[in-house]
Formats: C-alpha cells, structure tokens, sequence
C-alpha cells in the first residue's frame, strides 16, 4: 500500500458534541464532531454538495443512504460525523459511528466504522473530501483522529482511490499501526459506446445463445411485461413482489443473508421511496402472463446503474427468469445511456457471465500507538478468529447468521 506524505501545517483542531461553529484557526481550519440527531439533519445540504465536489461521489455516500441507515440502525450508536471546516465551508467529512465489539464476557471495545455498515451492503465507503483541498483536509483529519486514539476500522474500500486510504498514510506517520485485506469485489460491465446488441457480442458464445434462446422461448409462450416503479403506489407493491420472490427463491437455499430482519425491509422500504423522489430507483418486475416471477432492485446515480438485488419465482427457474431480469435491467441502462453498470460486491458466478472486469474492495484497520490500540489489535484478532471458527464448525446458515448480528450490532 502506498500512501502520501504527511503534508507539514499548523492546524486549530477542536471537537464539539454538536454542529455549533468552534472559532477558526490561523490557518482557517477547524474540526466539528457532530454527534446528535438534529446537527445530522442540518448538515444534508452541505454534505450533498461536498459531495459533488469530491472523488468518492456514489449513492452509498449520500446523505440520503447514510441518514437512512443511521434511522434504522443507528438508535443506540455513537454518532460520530467529523466534519472539516475552512473558514465557513465544508471541505471534509469522515461519515463515522462508534461500534461497540463484545466478545463473550470481555468488556465491550470501541472503534469508529463507516456509516452504512453491516448487512445493508454498502460499497465504495471513503471518507468525503473536496477536490484540491486533500491536504487540509486530512493533515486535520489525522491530526484529530491521532488525539482522540480510537481504532479505526474501515471497510468497503476502493482502494484507486479512497481518501481513507490516504488518511492512513498520515495516521501510520502520527505512529499508528494499520493492516489491511481484501474485503470484497464489484464486477462491473463498461457500457459507454455499446448498444445492446453489440454489448451481447461481448459475452461468451454460449451466454449469447442461453439469453437470446430463453427471451425468444418467453416471448413465443407468455404475454411478457417488464415494468419498472414509476410512482410511489407502483413502488411499494414492486418491493414487496421483491422481497417475496428474493425470500422464496432463498429459503430454498438456507434463507437470505440480505432481507433477513424487520429492520432492514424497513430500511428499505424507505430508501426506496426517497431514491424514487430523487430519480435514483430503478426497480423493475418481470410479468409473464400478468404473474410476477422475477423482480430487480437497483439505483442509477450520476453515470452508473447499481445492481442491488434480485429475486426470482423457483417454479420458473427452467424459462431462466433470473438471467432474463439482469439482461433487461442492463438493456434498460443501455438505452437510458448509463455509462456503467455496476453489479456491486459479491463474486457469485452468474455475475460473471455478464461482466468481465472488477473493481477489488478492501478493509484497513488502524490502531493507535497506546494501550487502546494494543487492546484493539487483540480484540480484531480474537474476533477474526471467532468468525473463522464459526464458519468451520457450524452450519453455514448458522454461521451467517451470526455474522450478521455481529455486523448489525445487535446485542
């Protein structure tokens, strides 16, 4: 891992419980440590427009998303947005919570993560900074980050770019000890110049044929509708032909390590409304004689179709249902002139059939040069172990499911 020189300054970094303004430095930079619902809520506009402004603009940085998720799963979590200011404007932020780690008896260990964690699955996490203001705003980022002295545990990374990448260089200069590993991975499809028959041309000869065989077998048999939510009413009622489908097709399977939990429908049946009022859903049900038997979860943001989820009817797995879904949502991005379509993390084999190239994530874990850190380090250890334990004695089923309760903070 190559990070970039600490950049030389003097920095006036303080913390508050709150968004209220902390007096500016000499060299105009201050921290704020916004900590409660109300300063969250204040910051949206700001933060959009950070936003636009940095390298890590995607859907999962959003106020929206994270905002949501905080909703959702945040309720007894330390909220921990650190944000950077330059005079009156926002050129930083670090989108943090505090994770409280248990294992058996100890007493519980806490660490900063992301925002949007978990098993809601967000990818491309970074911390959001403003283009040509990278060194001030991470000198006084690592500089706050070195006084507070709490492991960092940073994941979902792409790491070509991460600011958080960046930001460990500094940290690792302040003596901190950082370690990292392969999170995950996001097969993408690059759409820009293709049509949709010459997209097909791309595809492995015998992926062309299944495709075009099962669209021409469903079209000869069935009345075929492939609708997509335009209003909230059409919304509501694709989600839940989603979520039936998703639940029936995995309970097949063990169950579903994604619509699992009461909260998280919830969590998306209110993402999804506020994408659809911002034009970012793209939900799509595939009807064969009017009967739903495949359905697709997505968002298209800035230039990119997002993948998100899928279901499909088992009792028409042998028409392909499912495959057939995917190719129309990527017919669909083509036509509407999305630059990518990004299939998200996960390296399930079918992915592969329609991309050819990924985008690898990674995890940093940083630990301060103090007894917390040495804690830390022990703590990660032990809890690494434990997963891995898990997954070679218990059942797979069992074992996810822990996983999740342990991502998801529960208690």
């Amino acid at each position: 891992m190559r990070f970039r020189p600490l950049v030389g300054g003097r920095f006036d970094v303080r913390s508050s419980v709150s968004a209220a303004p902390t007096a500016p430095s000499a060299a105009g930079v201050r921290i704020e440590t916004i900590a409660d619902a109300a300063g969250f809520r204040a910051l949206r506009d700001e933060w959009t427009r950070l936003l636009e402004r940095s390298a890590s603009d995607c859907i999962f940085l959003t106020w929206e998303w994270l905002h949501t998720w905080w909703e959702h799963f945040g309720t007894s979590r330390g909220l921990a947005l650190i944000a950077v200011r330059q005079g009156d404007e926002l050129i930083g932020l670090a989108p943090l919570w505090i994770k409280r780690v248990r294992l058996g008896r100890l007493v519980p260990f806490r660490m900063f993560e992301f925002l949007g964690t978990g098993s809601v699955g967000s990818d491309y996490l970074d911390v959001i900074v403003r283009s040509g203001s990278e060194d001030e705003a991470l000198a006084a980022l690592a500089l706050h980050l070195a006084r507070e002295g709490r492991t960092l545990r940073l994941a979902q990374l792409d790491p070509r770019g991460a600011a958080a990448v960046a930001l460990a260089g500094r940290l690792e200069r302040h003596g901190w000890r950082g370690s990292k590993g392969r999170a995950d991975v996001c097969p993408f499809i690059d759409l820009a110049g293709l049509t949709w028959d010459s997209y097909l041309a791309t595809l492995s000869a015998s992926h062309r044929y299944n495709v075009k065989r099962r669209l021409k077998a469903v079209t000869g048999r069935f009345d075929v509708r492939f609708e997509v939510a335009e209003s909230d009413e059409q919304r509501r009622q694709a989600l839940a032909t989603l979520i039936d489908l998703h639940t029936r097709r995995w309970n097949l399977r063990g169950g579903s390590t994604a619509l699992y939990s009461a909260r998280l429908v919830a969590f998306h049946e209110d993402i999804s409304r506020i994408a659809l009022e911002r034009g970012w859903l793209r939900l799509f049900v595939l009807r064969l004689d009017g009967r739903p038997v495949g359905a697709l979860y997505g968002f298209r943001y800035r230039q990119s179709f997002c993948f998100y989820q899928t279901g499909f009817d088992p009792g028409y797995a042998r028409y392909g249902v499912g495959q057939l879904t995917v190719g129309l949502t990527i017919k669909h991005a083509l036509e509407e002139g999305a630059a990518e379509y990004d299939l998200l993390h996960g390296d399930e084999r079918y992915k592969f059939d329609w991309a050819r190239q990924v985008r690898a994530l990674e995890r940093i874990e940083l630990y301060p040069p103090s007894a917390r850190g040495w804690l830390g380090r022990r703590m990660a250890a032990l809890d690494r172990m434990a997963r891995k334990g898990a997954r070679g004695v218990l059942p797979r089923v069992v074992a996810d499911w822990l996983r999740r309760r342990a991502d998801d903070g529960s208690e």
